[in-house]
């Protein structure tokens, strides 16, 4: 199963300067262990030492929040995409 795992700018040089990442698994969480195992300098940018969310990070899966639908134990299916929006703030 391919799922696309789409990194903003910041994240994608983590990556190699990438910005689509092929990735597999059965979960949104089991594709972003396949990209970290890849990538591990992602891995503190992705998610929180208990490997859950982190709130200032927004996961999508299919322009649907994922915090809606299980969180990273949301389902994936073949072709599905994962969107990372990392909150940016200031004034």
């Amino acid at each position: 199963m391919s799922i696309t795992v789409h990194l903003p700018t910041m994240l994608a040089r983590l990556a190699g300067d990438t910005h689509a990442l092929e990735a597999s698994g059965d979960t949104v969480g089991d594709a972003l262990t396949d990209v970290i195992a890849r990538f591990p300098a992602l891995g503190p940018r992705l998610r929180d030492d208990a490997g859950k969310p982190y709130g200032f990070v927004t996961f999508y899966l299919n322009d649907e929040d994922i915090r809606f639908h299980g969180g990273f134990e949301a389902p994936v299916a073949d072709g599905d995409e994962v969107i990372v929006v990392p909150t940016v703030a200031g004034g």
